[in-house]
């Protein structure tokens, strides 16, 4: 859909990624017409963009599941419903008309829906880069990986101590022909079955050592592909490793991008609401990631949650005949 096209919905769900699917999903089934609006050309959000492969051990009936599956999953679920999708429709403001409310997008699309909730993830991710090596970005240099059989028999080395950093590696064990796990402290930031896990693997752990140099294989004036890495320890000990992949999983920057502009209550960059995911703007809802509230918990199953609350107060608020509580979904 491109510049001038006019939607009109009962909920404009903002962000495609899985709470708002999810979202899309239900308010279909509370009987309300649905668009979902997403700056990203594919349903899916962060997990379509960035980690498609990776396994997602937090759902609900699932023991595991690959990330693209999930996402399937939900856009099959959300499709009984047939959602109005706006991709590569960035919403940019936010218009109250006293009985709904106007969304503009970047893409020219204008949507009036009578409440709007926002399902986005923690805004745009920038990666946080690595100090060196930045002229190998794309030639070796990498701070995610969509799919794990672009490096298929390399030497990988993984940089960071996080929760993706050590998700990475064990993801890249099967695959790569040798995976370094590289992080400056001796501790990590990831979940301990995590860290168990990548102990009693294969990947070798290099503890507490930064990236030092990272140098190409000469094949053209800017140096060519990756080919080794130098990592030095605190106390001055160097190792070359081979690697021809470099993952970066150093963390993002949140930018929050238009949303600053929206007039809502912030804190540490998300949007705060009220038990009921209420922002402090009339008819503006909250869920997911970008949501904040006392005691939250950053979990997939939280953010589902969270979609069907939203939805079951626009739907009172909507229409004050409707019962709050929808009943069970196998009684309709």
């Amino acid at each position: 859909m491109g510049p001038g096209t006019e939607v009109s919905v009962d909920l404009l769900v903002v962000g495609a990624g899985p709470t708002g699917l999810y979202a899309a999903y239900y308010a279909g089934f509370r009987g309300m017409s649905v668009a979902v609006a997403d700056a990203l050309p594919e349903v899916g959000g962060q997990i379509a963009a960035l980690y498609p492969e990776k396994l997602v051990y937090d759902v609900a009936g699932f023991p595991a599941v690959r990330g693209q599956d999930l996402v399937d999953r939900l856009a099959e679920q959300a499709g009984r419903w047939n959602p109005v999708y706006l991709l590569g429709h960035g919403v940019t403001d936010l218009d109250d008309t006293g009985a709904g409310v106007v969304a503009t997008t970047d893409a020219g699309a204008r949507i009036s829906a009578g409440a709007v909730l926002v399902c986005g993830g923690i805004g745009n991710f920038i990666p946080r880069e690595l100090p060196v090596g930045s002229e190998y970005l794309g030639r070796g240099l990498r701070y995610f990986v969509p799919r794990l059989d672009e490096l298929s028999g390399q030497d990988v080395v993984v940089v960071g101590g996080g929760d993706s950093a050590l998700d990475w590696a064990l993801s890249l064990e099967p695959v790569a022909a040798s995976v370094t796990l590289v992080h400056r402290r001796t501790r990590f930031r990831a979940h301990e079955r995590t860290v168990e896990q990548v102990g009693n693997s294969s990947v070798r752990v290099l503890t507490p050592y930064e990236v030092e140099k990272i140098s190409g294989d000469g094949a053209d004036d800017n140096g060519g592909a990756v080919s080794e890495v130098v990592v030095a320890s605190s106390d001055g000990d160097r190792i070359t490793l081979p690697a021809q992949s470099v993952v970066a999983a150093l963390g993002f920057i949140a930018d929050l991008g238009p949303i600053e502009r929206w007039g809502l209550d912030l804190r540490r960059r998300r949007i705060l609401v009220d038990r009921t995911m209420r922002t402090s703007r009339e008819r503006v809802f909250a869920a997911g990631d970008i949501a904040d509230y006392d005691g939250r918990v950053g979990l997939i199953s939280i953010g589902f949650g969270e979609a069907a609350l939203a939805v079951n107060h626009v739907a009172a608020l909507l229409d004050p005949a409707r019962s709050l509580t929808p009943g069970h979904s196998s009684d309709a």
